[in-house]
C-alpha cells in the first residue's frame, strides 16, 4: 500500500481483499457527548475495525501528558504500547476514519506520524464514503487483536509548546493558523474555554473549509489556492492550533496535501494558551 496520507474507500476495499497487512481504527467521537463515539462504533463500523477513543486513548490525564490543554497528548511510549496492544507494528499500514468530517481521526494520523510511523492513511470521506461505495458494515464489540511490537521512531511531524509560540509572536515569517470556527476566533462566543479570543496575530482557517460537501478533502489545487490566498508570501513556518489540539490537525494534513509547509502543531492550543497567566489575547478579525 502507498503511504499517501489519504486512501479512498475503493482503495481500502482493494487492500483488504488482497490480504494486505492493514489495521483499521475508528475514531468516531463527539465533544459534547464523549460516550457517543463508542456507541456509534458498536452500532456500525467497518468489518475488523478497532476503536480508538479520543478521551481514553488519544489523550492523557492532565499533568501526565506530552502537551497541555483539554486533550493533552499521551507520552509517546504510552501511546506506542497501546498501538502494540491493537496489533500495530512498525510494518503495519494503519487506516483511520471517523464519521465527523475527519476531525478526530486526523488527530490519530498526526499522532502516528509523531511516533515516526509513515504508513498511515485517512479514509477520505470517512464511514459515509465507505457506505456510499457499497462497503459492508457490522455491529458489535471490537475483535481481539493479537498483540504486536511497536518501537517509537524519530518524529515525522513538529510539535511546539506555548513557550515556542510566545517566542514567535510578532514574527511575520512564522504564521499562526487558528482552526476554530470564525465566531470563536473573533471572540464573539466561547462555549468551551473560559477566555474568548485568539492568540495575537493568528490567522483564521476553520478546519471545515478543507472538505467538500460529501466530507472528502478538497483537491490539492483547491487547498493550495485557498491557503495561498490566506498566507503571506514570505512565510517561513506555520504553527497550527485550535481549541485542544484536535481540529487543527486537518489543517496540518490539508497543508501537506497542498504541498505547503512546514506545518507545526501547537497541541495545547487555545485551552492551554488561555489558561497561562498573562498570556496575551486578541479579539476581532485581522
Amino acid at each position: 500500500m502507498s503511504n499517501s496520507p489519504l486512501i479512498s474507500a475503493e482503495g481500502l476495499k482493494a487492500a483488504v481483499a488482497a490480504g494486505k497487512p492493514v489495521v483499521v481504527l475508528d475514531v468516531s467521537y463527539d465533544l459534547p457527548d464523549p460516550d457517543s463515539g463508542l456507541r456509534a462504533y458498536l452500532e456500525t463500523h467497518i468489518p475488523g475495525a478497532l476503536y480508538a477513543d479520543l478521551g481514553d486513548v488519544l489523550s492523557a490525564h492532565h499533568g501526565q501528558g506530552a502537551s497541555g490543554g483539554r486533550h493533552p497528548l499521551p507520552q509517546r511510549a504510552e501511546f506506542a504500547s497501546w498501538l502494540a496492544s491493537q496489533g500495530v507494528s512498525n510494518s503495519t499500514h494503519v487506516v483511520v476514519y471517523d464519521r465527523n468530517r475527519c476531525n478526530f481521526c486526523v488527530r490519530l494520523w498526526w499522532m502516528l506520524r509523531w511516533l515516526g510511523h509513515d504508513a498511515v492513511s485517512v479514509l477520505d470521506g470517512g464511514l459515509q464514503a465507505w457506505v456510499a461505495t457499497g462497503g459492508e458494515v457490522v455491529s458489535g464489540p471490537p475483535p481481539r487483536p493479537a498483540a504486536s511490537r511497536f518501537e517509537v521512531q524519530p518524529p515525522l511531524v513538529d510539535l511546539v509548546d506555548a513557550e515556542r509560540v510566545e517566542q514567535l509572536l510578532g514574527d511575520s515569517a512564522h504564521v499562526l493558523i487558528d482552526a476554530r470556527a470564525a465566531e470563536r476566533y473573533r471572540g464573539d462566543v466561547e462555549p468551551i474555554d473560559t477566555v474568548a479570543g485568539h492568540i495575537p496575530g493568528a490567522l483564521n482557517r476553520p478546519f471545515a473549509l478543507n472538505f467538500r460537501p460529501d466530507g472528502r478533502f478538497k483537491s490539492a489545487q483547491e487547498l493550495r489556492t485557498e491557503f495561498t490566498a490566506l498566507l503571506p508570501a514570505n512565510y517561513v513556518g506555520l504553527v497550527n492550533y485550535c481549541g485542544s489540539g484536535v481540529s487543527a490537525t486537518p489543517n496540518v494534513l490539508a497543508l501537506e496535501l497542498a504541498g505547503l509547509g512546514p506545518a507545526s502543531l501547537y497541541a495545547g492550543s487555545w485551552s492551554d494558551w488561555s489558561r497561562r497567566p498573562g498570556a496575551p489575547v486578541e479579539k476581532g478579525a485581522p
